[in-house]
């Protein structure tokens, strides 16, 4: 599980610089779309209980 984790942490952080050199409003609401389906996905990794089936 902590390997899903880092791995969005790692997309999450390449796409906060991809956002800051974005020169297009388009170009950032693209981003910005990806990094809330990260923080959604990371939300819900994070809940008690997510682990999944024991």
């Amino acid at each position: 599980m902590s390997t899903v984790i880092e791995n969005l942490l790692s997309r999450k952080q390449k796409l906060v610089e991809q956002l800051e050199k974005a020169e297009s409003v388009e170009d950032r609401d693209k981003i910005e779309h990806q990094l809330e389906q990260i923080n959604t996905a990371l939300d819900f990794l994070d809940r008690p209980g997510s682990a999944g089936p024991r």
